[in-house]
């Protein structure tokens, strides 16, 4: 019982650390097409366009589906496009 607690503890930890380093890796990858100037990615459109309908459930769905996110990572890839809309 006592290793099984320790283990989970374990990997709760290491998943921790792991996704730590996929954060920062996406920060850099943001960084690197900011600068080389690359294409957004095409389904931007079609969930801007789902957005200014107020169909944000659906973004969120379509990211997700098109995109291979999470639910959490859909969520915050439709905030950042909202947000980008609403100070653009």
């Amino acid at each position: 019982m006592i290793i099984s607690f320790l283990l989970i503890i374990y990997l709760s930890v290491r998943l921790g650390k792991l996704e730590g380093r996929i954060k920062g890796r996406q920060y850099n990858l943001d960084q690197l097409s900011k600068q080389l100037e690359l294409p957004e990615n095409p389904i931007n459109d079609e969930l801007r366009a789902l957005i200014k309908d107020g169909k944000d459930v659906k973004a969120v769905k379509k990211a997700r589906e098109t995109l291979g996110l999470s639910l959490l990572e859909g969520k915050n890839y439709i905030d950042k496009l909202k947000f980008d809309i609403d100070n653009g």
